[in-house]
């Protein structure tokens, strides 16, 4: 289990973000048109999977912000937005932003992401929700960079998960 904390109070999750240097762990996980994706719809690709709890909070909203234009001209990279959201906030938020360099996921569905990356919520008022973590990811598969962010409430380093994935 993960010590964060959420306003400066302790907060825990379900695990441990996967280890660099493992597999990344096979996801399922809905498009904001409702159709399904898994890990393997993305591989050959380089990924950033931005973790958050919802993009109707200010910091989260930012994060998506960030990468959106970050990778707007990186070659052969995908960030992955990962929250609870339901596919039609997550749509109606890039819409109203112009955000179109990321794409928008939810596991509302199967709610097994976030036990799978260990960044399930256990306690504070967002238990139940996944805590703000970035995945970084090869083209084959394997985990290059992690990063559970210790205070749900800031950022996260996104010049390191950037350089991450330069150098995968």
């Amino acid at each position: 289990m993960a010590s964060i904390t959420f306003g400066g109070n302790p907060a825990t999750t379900v695990g441990e973000l996967p280890q660099v240097g493992a597999k990344t762990p096979d996801f399922k996980l809905t498009k904001t048109d409702l159709t399904d994706v898994t890990l393997s719809d993305f591989l050959g690709s380089k990924l950033v999977l931005n973790i958050f709890p919802s993009v109707g909070t200010g910091v989260c909203a930012q994060s998506v912000r960030q990468f959106n234009q970050e990778v707007a001209n990186m070659d052969g990279v995908k960030v992955l937005c990962i929250s609870k959201d339901l596919p039609f906030a997550q749509k109606e938020f890039c819409g109203a932003e112009g955000i179109h360099n990321v794409e928008m996921l939810s596991d509302y569905k199967t709610d097994t992401f976030g036990s799978d990356y260990g960044v399930t919520l256990l306690d504070s008022p967002f238990e139940g929700l996944l805590s703000r973590s970035i995945v970084v990811v090869d083209a084959d598969g394997t985990v290059v960079y992690t990063e559970q962010v210790g205070e749900i409430g800031e950022e996260p380093n996104y010049s390191k998960a950037l350089e991450a994935v330069r150098n995968a």
